[in-house]
């Protein structure tokens, strides 16, 4: 179900809900680029689960207006605000990809509220102590986050270009992506199925252009807000130990800062190895 949540200063928030309407609430992170529209386990199996899935386009994403300059932190606003308009007191929070530090922030920034915490192939602070950011990452996302830490300036346009392109061929993000991918990722993205909701999610993630985009990569790169060595919910980290999205090195910073965090590292997994696994880090996070 499809509705519209004001959040501050008068800001839309699109948001989905689906699966047990009276299950246990679990709010779904995004990836980067990405949208509420998935991907996502069926609402049958969320049933099945007893997990009411609850998932919104970030600030320029899809449905949701811009929240120029936003930082990780602030998505914490905005789950309060979607929380609050759906009258939940508590919940558990689930990030994949670009996803995985705005949930992180959640679980920092809301303790009294959060119960779990779910990060799959999370990127970790940009400057974080000790950890090399850009090793093992590959060569295109070395390239587009360095023109992002030169500016908007640098890189505006081009994000703009890509996603108009996107936005009228969704094909065009997953074909640029494949020669990059390793074995079991390039399987994973030509399954239909799964293949069906990575075009879904970026047609409508680019519905109003590449604003959601740039934030994000943009909030990535500097300050997130918070330190994630105060979260103090359970919290599950997963990676991929073949992925040069988000470099495995990035989940083992997580769990090495985060007190008590588990991680579950997957060999031969990759990047997209996340929506395997998203099932079971949902059925956890729902407790």
């Amino acid at each position: 179900m499809l509705q519209v949540v004001e959040a501050a200063g008068g800001r839309r928030l699109a948001v989905e809900t689906t699966g047990d309407p009276s299950g246990r609430p679990v709010f779904l992170l995004h990836g980067t680029p990405g949208s509420r529209v998935g991907p996502m386990p069926r609402s049958s199996v969320l049933a099945l689960l007893g997990v009411r899935l609850i998932s919104f386009d970030r600030p320029g994403y899809g449905g949701s207006g811009r929240m120029p300059g936003r930082t990780v932190a602030a998505a914490s606003g905005d789950v309060t605000a979607i929380a609050d308009a759906l009258g939940l007191g508590t919940f558990a929070v689930l990030g994949r990809s670009g996803g995985g530090p705005h949930a992180l922030a959640c679980a920092a920034l809301l303790p009294d509220r959060v119960e779990r915490v779910a990060a799959l192939v999370s990127l970790a602070p940009r400057f974080a102590e000790g950890l090399d950011w850009y090793g093992g990452m590959t060569r295109s996302n070395v390239q587009e986050y360095s023109e992002v830490e030169r500016g908007v300036e640098y890189f505006g346009d081009l994000f703009r270009f890509r996603s108009k392109l996107i936005r009228d061929d969704p094909h065009a993000l997953i074909n640029d992506l494949v020669p990059e991918l390793p074995p079991t990722d390039r399987a994973l993205v030509s399954d239909a199925g799964i293949r069906r909701m990575l075009l879904a999610t970026y047609q409508e993630a680019f519905r109003h252009g590449a604003d959601g985009w740039i934030d994000d990569v943009l909030a990535f790169t500097t300050p997130w807000g918070f330190d994630v060595a105060s979260i103090t919910v359970p919290t599950r980290l997963w990676h991929g130990a073949a992925d040069q999205f988000s470099p495995v090195d990035h989940s083992r910073w997580l769990a090495d800062h985060i007190p008590g965090a588990d991680l579950y590292l997957e060999p031969g997994a990759a990047h997209f190895g996340a929506l395997k696994v998203m099932t079971e880090a949902l059925q956890w996070a729902a407790g």
